[in-house]
């Protein structure tokens, strides 16, 4: 049985130096190019360049991308995150056709969507949401989805809307534990994601999240946010290794082993998790389509 790490802030001085189990493979081949220039073409966003996912090269290469609707300017500032925060300028109504024929020409059988949180919009991009949703469906009748929410801010009205689309899956990023929460998601709340998450099973939604470690947070605390999610019904849970955008942004306080991601998924089945998806270079659409 592999002892499971205790982490403190004051660690942040161990192991800088990237190891070597966080090597990825560089963007290259035919279908990478076919992705590049369907979202080029198309003049859609994805996570996977906003965001700076190491799993890029990876996915693309396969043929599949995130799509991120509602642009690519969020308005939170939260400090583990490469996507710009600022003032959204823009809204495109046109947008959900043009991810549904990008979808439908890449022939995706899963496909992912995401966006920006969009606070400055009284339904917080909603109607955006489920139009996409509705027009990849006609598009492309056999692809499965997985819409990658934002925190509504307690407008549950929104959240209905933005998941009665049609899609199998709906995820909501918790990200880190609840201690961390002023620091990582200053404008977040970490009883509120999880009331989300909540009314997103109640739904009758697959329900879905993801978790970064080695910002800090302790086994104690790690064990508890799975803890909490079980109480709330959730289904699939992905923990994946932090890392740090830029130098702006919040540290990487630790490097956590495989072996360790590896003991969190026995402990988060052992609970009760229905999917545990765990290792350094898991994100939360990593693998995605097997969480249908």
């Amino acid at each position: 049985m592999i002892e499971l790490p205790v982490i403190s802030p004051e660690a942040s001085s161990k192991h800088k130096r990237k190891p070597d189990w966080l090597r990825v493979k560089l963007p290259i081949g035919k279908e990478y190019v076919k992705v590049r220039q369907l979202v080029d073409e198309h003049k859609l966003h994805t996570i996977c360049e906003s965001g700076n996912c190491p799993n890029m090269g990876e996915c693309w290469g396969a043929g599949t991308a995130t799509f991120m609707i509602l642009g690519n300017v969020c308005t939170r500032s939260c400090t583990f995150c490469a996507v710009a925060t600022g003032r959204p300028t823009e809204y495109d109504t046109d947008e959900p056709r043009r991810v549904a024929e990008a979808i439908r020409l890449m022939g995706v059988k899963h496909a992912v969507i995401t966006s920006v949180n969009r606070d400055e919009l009284k339904d917080r991009g909603a109607e955006v949401w489920y139009q996409t949703v509705v027009q990849v469906k006609q598009e492309s009748p056999s692809t499965t989805i997985e819409t990658l929410i934002p925190d509504v801010k307690g407008n549950w009205d929104a959240l209905i809307r933005m998941i009665s689309g049609g899609q199998e899956v709906v995820s909501h990023n918790m990200e880190t534990v609840e201690r961390l929460y002023r620091n990582v998601r200053p404008q977040a709340k970490y009883e509120r994601s999880l009331e989300e998450l909540k009314r997103i099973k109640e739904f009758g939604k697959r329900s879905k999240t993801g978790i970064m470690l080695g910002l800090g947070e302790t086994k104690d605390e790690v064990l508890k946010a799975m803890d909490d999610l079980v109480a709330v019904g959730l289904d699939v849970l992905t923990l994946g290794q932090y890392l740090q955008p830029t130098k702006m942004h919040h540290e990487v306080i630790e490097y956590i082993h495989p072996d360790v991601f590896a003991e969190y998924k026995e402990i988060g089945l052992a609970k009760g998790l229905a999917y545990v998806e765990s290792g350094p270079l898991v994100r939360s659409s990593y693998h995605a389509e097997k969480h249908v």
